[in-house]
């Protein structure tokens, strides 16, 4: 799955990109279909906090130990669709909770919608464009750290300011991440529809769950 359709000079062509990029959103859009029904399989089960917990960690020990060695055949396929199922059972608890306050089903359909808009928005403007967003990497790398030391921080202070601002770093932070993915696949960066397909789904899942914290702290549920 790496490297195909290169021509003489060694770079991916256009029509190699084009594939990786068509592959990527085909798996993209099936995966997340996925993600969504484990979602209201784990509601429907009522699973706890804590089993939502080990979903996580299944999820991305799948994600760093096993689709490495299954990314360059159909085996890693199944690694994806694993990963992304346990992703969606993980969003099982916070999606019942919301669901059970007042206005909780606008919340989420809102926060649905609104990840839609960004993903269809950035991606779209990435491929209009094709321009290259690959001097992004160290701003956003650099941005994740951030955002990962002030959360660490925030697990012992639980200040609802700083939550928020997390959330909002988080957002702007998976939004740039869509820019830089999508203009990897379209450049030659990325070359295996499997991995690019992981990126974009971490991306969309982590704007969905902050972009839901944020709404249900405006609306004074949360």
């Amino acid at each position: 799955m790496d490297n195909y359709g290169q021509v003489a000079t060694g770079k991916p062509s256009v029509l190699a990109a084009n594939k990786v990029l068509r592959n990527t959103y085909t798996l993209l859009s099936m995966s997340l279909i996925f993600s969504a029904v484990m979602a209201a399989v784990s509601m429907s089960m009522g699973l706890s906090q804590g089993m939502a917990l080990g979903a996580i960690i299944g999820a991305f020990v799948l994600v760093w130990l096993v689709l490495p060695k299954f990314e360059n055949s159909a085996a890693g396929i199944v690694v994806v669709f694993a990963f992304t199922g346990l992703m969606g059972l993980s969003l099982g608890p916070m999606l019942a909770y919301y669901l059970q306050i007042p206005g909780g089903g606008e919340i989420v359909m809102t926060a649905l919608g609104g990840t839609g808009v960004i993903f269809l928005g950035l991606s779209g403007y990435a491929l209009t464009t094709r321009k290259d967003f690959s001097f992004m990497g160290g701003f956003l790398f650099v941005g994740l750290l951030v955002v990962l030391g002030f959360s660490l921080i925030n697990i012992f202070t639980q200040i609802p300011a700083m939550s928020l601002a997390i959330s909002a770093g988080v957002i702007l932070i998976m939004s740039g991440l869509i820019l830089f993915d999508t203009s990897r696949i379209i450049h030659g960066g990325e070359t295996n529809y499997i991995r690019a397909t992981v990126s974009l789904y971490l991306n969309i899942h982590n704007i969905f769950v902050h972009l839901l914290s944020i709404l249900g702290a405006f609306s004074g549920d949360d």
